[in-house]
């Protein structure tokens, strides 16, 4: 009942009208898909539509240990709309919820691998644990691609649930097809895919002449349009579409090579999105899955930053695509939290828990108090799919446009008791597991735009990254765990800018960062 829907539900009120006769089950802190029309608001106020209704409260649970009930009632507790409940169950002991700091997103894809082959090999008490009990939930689709690259580095069998693997979603095809007709022009399938996406004016029938030109010359398409579109064989408006087309493609094609005026392929792949018209295309296109689409993107540019060229990636996605998904019913699941609503495994990972990413900085914006309160819901939910254990993860730094940015451990890490969880982290990440004396904070503040910001929690717990080190000053030497050496050039509050020795500029929170002199 929590997923009925504005249209639903004055439906249900005529339906039950007459006889006062209805019987409602639904779960209000499961109610995570406000972005398809969904009212939590409906079963909220069921006793209000229906007066003298009996409630019966469903608090006993099946499936998870007490520490991850404990773990995820917490966290759900801070939300204002709900009706309350207290879960239990009758099963004894489980593993406390375990909380993982790591370096980046690469490290995140080692660590839950490295785990999910130390379960496969040894089993949990005895008993050995399938893949296929075995699942990642992510916040956002983009976040599949390095793992997906990690087990297929590995040969670990997974599974993407819920849609196509990364580098097969529509816009990373439309996207990759621009990359290979600039990289290799004769290539057929590619250019047919992209002439006229985004619409451009160039239907079937010029496709199909292009076709036929191409086979009595036997050349390709690329040259029959380079051809064609100088001879008066097409309408001087599909000649200016597909003309403007191939100058660009000759002009990108400039930019890949070389010279001096060249360009690195990441940085020429966001110019060829947006000259193209294909970023634009998705930031106009109204349906709720083209922000997860521009995200995919952003995580492709990315994905190219790894590699040396442009050959090189297009020839790492195509052994990638090689790759089949593995045959039968043992493989790691990855999907996303919206999706594994109503299943339940024995082992969950849940990586990203950082703010902005979760929760989702555009549900709040958009959303306000509603929108986080639905993001924490659906936190509820990733938790509860666990039957015996439980690893959230946070990253503290992330790859954004070709920059290192410090992250934030997600404020729903700060909510999850701290008597329920345990941290198992990288040194420097975590402030030590030796000095959490009641949870767990950020010691920052943090509001984004929605009520007041939360005061920080120094006098409570002591901070996941570790307190900030005073008297940092421009020019001084310092030393960060994962760049190395460099002198800080410039501050911003609780921001360094710092000249890296051997990686550059770099931007960092000044918690991961020592004097010089501390370090060595």
């Amino acid at each position: 009942y929590q997923d009925t829907n504005v249209a639903q539900y004055p439906w249900l009120r005529l339906l039950a009208q007459g006889s006062q006769n209805i019987c409602c089950v639904g779960d209000d802190d499961q109610s995570i898909y406000g972005w398809r029309g969904a009212e939590v608001g409906n079963i909220l106020r069921f006793e209000e539509d229906f007066p003298g209704a009996k409630i019966v409260r469903l608090e006993q649970n099946y499936r998870s240990t007490g520490p991850i009930l404990g773990a995820a009632s917490g966290l759900i507790a801070r939300n204002e709309g709900r009706l309350g409940k207290t879960l239990w169950t009758e099963a004894d002991g489980g593993e406390k919820v375990r909380i993982r700091g790591v370096w980046d997103g690469e490290e995140e894809a080692r660590t839950v691998s490295d785990r999910i082959e130390d379960v496969q090999r040894n089993g949990r008490d005895g008993r050995p644990v399938a893949l296929n009990d075995i699942a990642i939930l992510v916040r956002a689709g983009f976040q599949t691609r390095e793992f997906e690259e990690r087990f297929l580095t590995l040969g670990l069998p997974y599974r993407v649930v819920g849609g196509p693997r990364f580098y097969e979603r529509l816009e990373l095809r439309d996207a990759l097809a621009y990359l290979r007709v600039i990289h290799q022009p004769d290539d057929d399938l590619a250019f047919e895919r992209i002439i006229n996406r985004p619409k451009r004016g160039i239907g079937d029938a010029t496709v199909q002449a292009l076709h036929v030109a191409a086979r009595a010359t036997g050349s390709t398409l690329y040259r029959a349009a380079t051809e064609l579109v100088t001879t008066d064989e097409f309408r001087p408006n599909i000649r200016s579409s597909l003309g403007g087309l191939i100058s660009n493609f000759e002009r990108w094609r400039a930019l890949a090579g070389d010279g001096g005026s060249a360009l690195a392929h990441s940085e020429l792949a966001e110019m060829v999105l947006d000259e193209s018209g294909y970023t634009e295309m998705l930031m106009n296109d109204k349906a709720p899955e083209a922000p997860g689409r521009l995200e995919n993107l952003k995580e492709l540019i990315v994905a190219m930053e790894e590699f040396e060229n442009l050959a090189g990636f297009l020839e790492h996605v195509s052994l990638v695509m090689e790759n089949t998904e593995a045959a039968g019913a043992d493989l790691v699941n990855i999907m996303t939290l919206h999706s594994a609503k109503g299943l339940e495994f024995d082992t969950v990972f849940l990586p990203g828990w950082e703010e902005g990413l979760f929760p989702h900085q555009r549900n709040m914006d958009e959303n306000g108090l509603a929108g986080l309160e639905e993001e924490r819901r659906l936190a509820y939910v990733g938790l509860t799919r666990a039957k015996r254990d439980v690893t959230v993860l946070f990253a503290a730094n992330r790859r954004v446009h070709g920059q290192w940015q410090s992250a934030i451990p997600s404020r729903f890490v700060d909510e999850l008791p701290p008597k329920f969880v345990d941290v198992d982290s990288e040194p420097g990440v975590y402030s030590g597991a030796d000095n959490l004396d009641g949870g767990f904070g950020r010691g920052r503040t943090l509001g984004y735009g929605i009520g007041q910001p939360r005061a920080a929690k120094r006098d409570m717990h002591t901070s996941l990254i570790g307190a900030a080190p005073q008297g940092f000053v421009i020019g001084e030497r310092v030393f960060h765990q994962k760049f190395g050496y460099g002198r800080i050039t410039g501050i911003d509050a609780n921001k360094l800018a710092i000249a890296f020795e051997k990686a550059g500029e770099k931007k960092v929170l000044d918690s991961f960062v020592v004097p010089a002199d501390a370090a060595s």
